[in-house]
């Protein structure tokens, strides 16, 4: 037995086996979780059906709860407030009016084949209940039920809800970090920054790094006492690197802060050194505690060329500039951007700013304020 698990074609042959275990076990799950989704669908469109045209009463639900559990007591998701989740879920996506309203946003959202064809139909206006039915189920049973609730319940359009489940899919989160990613307004910050990134990289190559820009960025991970630095931000920032990296967005791997660079008998400083794997090439990242000034966008200009020369390899694509600071003006960082031949974006950032000790004695306290409050409440009434 020892000597077959140490024989190399024994152990190539076993690891095979378990990726294909592996693999049926994913698409099992991913079957199972399908027609999970196609069921509550349904559902939710009998319930809004009932609702709208039975004379069932207020309390309909509960009592179609009560005898689906008691048919199927080995069966979760059939409690009332499931049920209502369920309604939400249709009432969401079912609505044609919404679908039209949001066609052209729609239109760059997937490439899937049945999803061209049934924004085609959209766009046509040809489209129709069953339309919907057919392909919302498929979306939204690529992720478990209760992603599904958080991004239905959260989102305020279609087209936000579509990108929170595509990235939820692209990026395997966990519903915790869908959470996190909705609260932040990821959606609205995405691909938000300014840059020269068209001009500078060729396609498709510009469109994904366009895509990669946030604006702002929130480090609410990270809480900071004035005073403080570009410095401390940074250290800050890679004692949270787990936090930092998912904020930055898929593909970004840490190569390195305060990276040092020579240039002619001179020694530089990138704040933040990084390399993107779908994107594959470096990624500096300078970090100022200030207002935009259009110096920072020369200074950033001139360690591009830097790394370009000294570290990125043949098979490297240019290396790709992101300027975070405090506070920008948006005529002024395009005025920037304009003339330079280095790929970069200019973005703000924000973090959690909490009271120097100093000033937390001179406001007052929760006990202080209630005191006030019931003091001045005593003084009208004897009024």
């Amino acid at each position: 037995m020892n000597n077959i698990r140490s024989n190399p074609d024994y152990s190539d042959w076993l690891k095979e086996i378990k990726g294909r275990i592996a693999n049926v076990r994913i698409k099992t799950a991913r079957a199972a979780n399908m027609e999970l989704i196609q069921l509550y669908w349904y559902l939710g469109s009998q319930i809004t059906e009932k609702q709208k045209y039975s004379d069932w009463g207020s309390s309909f639900i509960d009592r179609f709860s009560k005898d689906l559990k008691k048919e199927f007591p080995g069966i979760a998701g059939f409690s009332a407030k499931n049920l209502r989740y369920c309604r939400a879920f249709y009432c969401f996506y079912a609505d044609i009016e919404k679908w039209q309203r949001s066609v052209a946003k729609l239109e760059k959202a997937s490439d899937d084949i049945k999803w061209q064809q049934f924004v085609a139909k959209i766009r046509t206006q040809s489209f129709s209940a069953p339309d919907v039915e057919g392909i919302v189920p498929q979306i939204a049973g690529q992720v478990p039920w209760g992603h599904n609730i958080h991004i239905f319940t959260k989102s305020e359009s279609l087209e936000e809800a579509i990108f929170y489940v595509q990235q939820s899919i692209e990026n395997g989160w966990s519903r915790d970090v869908l959470a996190l990613q909705i609260r932040s307004g990821l959606f609205r910050r995405q691909g938000k920054g300014i840059s020269n990134f068209h001009k500078t990289l060729p396609s498709p190559q510009s469109d994904l790094a366009e895509q990669t820009l946030k604006d702002p960025y929130v480090f609410d991970f990270m809480t900071m006492t004035k005073p403080y630095n570009e410095s401390d931000i940074e250290k800050k920032l890679v004692g949270h690197i787990t936090r930092f990296l998912l904020e930055l967005g898929k593909g970004f791997a840490f190569i390195g802060r305060q990276y040092h660079i020579e240039v002619g008998d001179n020694d530089y400083y990138l704040d933040l050194l990084f390399y993107h794997v779908k994107l594959k090439c470096y990624v500096v990242i300078e970090l100022k505690n200030t207002r935009f000034i259009p110096e920072y966008a020369g200074k950033l200009n001139f360690y591009l060329s830097a790394v370009d020369t000294l570290i990125k390899e043949v098979d490297d694509n240019p290396t790709i500039g992101i300027l975070l600071c405090r506070d920008k003006n948006s005529i002024e960082v395009e005025f920037a951007l304009r003339d330079l031949n280095k790929p970069m974006g200019v973005s703000e950032f924000t973090f959690t700013e909490v009271l120097p000790e100093e000033l937390k004695g001179s406001l007052p306290t929760v006990e202080e304020i209630e005191s006030d409050f019931e003091q001045l409440h005593n003084n009208t009434g004897e009024k």
